[in-house]
């Protein structure tokens, strides 16, 4: 597959945030972004992307492929600065769900498109895309996403065949990376801007995206196991589980499992 860079002057004249950077390879743009933070001004907003990770990290210590032509970046942001008050922290990997969705649901035609509680996105019941949000100690946070965007499926490991998608596959073509992170930075700051004025719309958008709604699911809380129906996202933005203890909130696990009913 042919090198694809970004447009970086297009990137620069979008001002979507303070200071870019584009890296052919990283281990992790995450790791990345927090070895960065100790020299980057508190205020700025710090985007680094990369054409390949080589040890991407997801939740639970999972690992993210990122295959050639796909979307992979971190971004360092401070979430008070952006009104986003500490209770709502929770919601930030929906509120980017959210964001890449609404970009990239009018490129999948009728494939049915969604999110999966904390920080997956699924299109034709395969992953598409996953984030990962990271707090710093001074209460900045670290968003990374990973999309699937010009690779293949096809050229993924083999104990990923069957489990994820990209968006080249859905669509049968391949798409024009920098207008697609232009929109998806541009949508996520629409996203944070509404986390902070009135979280429990963006709690309830994220709610009509889960496609995990009647799906019985295991949580992982440490040594805990909590196996449930999903009743959806709540307006707080945890995890809505019918137990035989009645319902009950969470907001952080790792999903073990998945099964209809």
């Amino acid at each position: 597959m042919p090198h694809e860079d970004y447009d970086l002057t297009r990137l620069n004249a979008a001002r979507l945030v303070d200071r870019f950077e584009c890296h052919e390879s990283l281990a992790s743009t995450n790791d990345y972004v927090r070895e960065m933070a100790a020299r980057a001004p508190r205020h700025e907003n710090l985007l680094v992307i990369a054409e390949g990770q080589t040890a991407g990290r997801g939740r639970g210590g999972n690992r993210w492929w990122t295959g050639p032509g796909s979307i992979a970046f971190s971004l360092l942001f401070d979430p008070v600065a952006r009104q986003i008050a500490p209770r709502h922290f929770p919601l930030l990997s929906l509120a980017a769900a959210v964001a890449l969705i609404e970009t990239i649901a009018p490129l999948v035609g009728q494939e049915e498109i969604g999110l999966h509680w904390p920080n997956d996105v699924f299109a034709a019941g395969r992953k598409l895309a996953g984030i990962l949000v990271e707090a710093l100690a001074d209460g900045r946070h670290v968003l990374g996403i990973g999309c699937n965007v010009n690779d293949w499926a096809s050229d993924a490991p083999p104990e990923l065949a069957g489990v994820l998608v990209t968006l080249a596959d859905l669509s049968g073509r391949r798409h024009d990376r920098t207008t697609l992170l232009l929109v998806l930075l541009e949508r996520l700051n629409d996203a944070l801007e509404v986390l902070g004025r009135v979280p429990e719309s963006l709690a309830r958008r994220a709610n009509e995206l889960c496609m995990q709604h009647g799906r019985r699911l295991t949580l992982s809380l440490g040594s805990r196991r909590i196996a449930g129906l999903c009743a959806g996202i709540g307006d707080d933005g945890a995890l809505l589980l019918d137990t035989p203890a009645g319902r009950e909130r969470f907001y952080s696990g790792v999903l073990l499992h998945e099964a209809r009913d």
